[in-house]
């Protein structure tokens, strides 16, 4: 109960962080001045036309932006607790292996495909070469999947960058044609250079407010993915603790002796000559 109250509060947050950069404008420029005179002319800007002045950059940041909200929703659904360390998948294969049931409990794995049972597949598999062996194919794989994970949240990184570089240059391409007013004016009026600046920064606007909940997203993410790849490799070494306690240490195999180093070869071979080398008679 408390991580789905957990999950549902961070699914509010997380549509909070989206929702409001991006409504941010229309409350900004939609709302009138109650303060104005009788006679004043001020010029209202609802969202509509915020997008319709961002033109095409606009119309790709958006998509990013959808884009950003449908990662979101899948690593809220896919980087949790559950979803990589199915309940009950623990007890049940470690009950099979206290029975010496390798086969059963590898296909109890393949059957619930998730973070742990990729990482206690790969110990089960070399099972038979002691715990030495499991451990490190589960360190192995324990890190391979981490990778992947890093990389699957890696888009939301790669968009949380991408939209303020493409805001900015929508902003220089707007700067470039208001200024361009000097071209066929001698002396143009600051109002005919106002709007054409003011559209020029709308891009600016939509791309930060688009980079800011993709970077906070993908900071939450990657620390959650350390954390839960943390416990599902404390959870699957205590999975095999009984293997490790009945696996006994391997015994030293006769072999050949150590060779020696050639001085001591040398000295042993003096000390055997003299030993061996007959005494002289008494006398003699």
């Amino acid at each position: 109960m408390d991580r789905r109250k957990s999950l549902s509060k961070f699914l509010w947050a997380s549509l909070l962080c989206i929702c409001l950069p991006l409504a941010s404008p229309a409350f900004c420029f939609a709302a009138e001045d109650s303060e104005s005179g009788a006679g004043s002319d001020i010029s209202k800007v609802d969202f509509r036309q915020l997008v319709d002045d961002a033109g095409t950059i606009g119309i790709i940041i958006a998509v990013l932006s959808i884009a950003m909200v449908a990662l979101i929703v899948e690593h809220v659904i896919s980087i949790r607790s559950n979803a990589l360390m199915p309940p009950g998948l623990a007890e049940e294969v470690h009950g099979l292996i206290s029975q010496q049931q390798y086969r059963s409990a590898d296909s109890v794995c393949k059957s619930n495909p998730s973070f742990l049972s990729y990482i206690l597949s790969a110990g089960l598999a070399e099972v038979q070469l002691g715990y030495g062996a499991v451990e490190k194919a589960m360190e192995d794989a324990a890190m391979q999947q981490s990778a992947r994970l890093n990389r699957k949240i890696e888009y939301l990184s790669v968009i949380g960058t991408l939209s303020p570089m493409l805001g900015l240059l929508g902003t220089v391409w707007g700067m470039i044609l208001a200024f361009s007013e000097f071209t066929a004016k001698a002396n143009p009026d600051v109002a005919e250079l106002a709007p054409g600046i003011s559209k020029a920064l709308i891009t600016t606007l939509f791309g930060l407010s688009v980079t800011v909940p993709a970077l906070a997203s993908f900071a939450f993410f990657r620390n959650r993915i350390d954390e839960l790849v943390a416990q599902s490799s404390l959870l699957a070494e205590h999975v095999f603790a009984d293997f490790k306690r009945s696996t006994p240490a391997p015994a030293k195999q006769p072999g050949k002796p150590l060779r020696k180093r050639p001085e001591e070869e040398l000295a042993q071979r003096l000390a055997d000559q003299q030993g061996t080398r007959p005494s002289s008679p008494p006398g003699g």
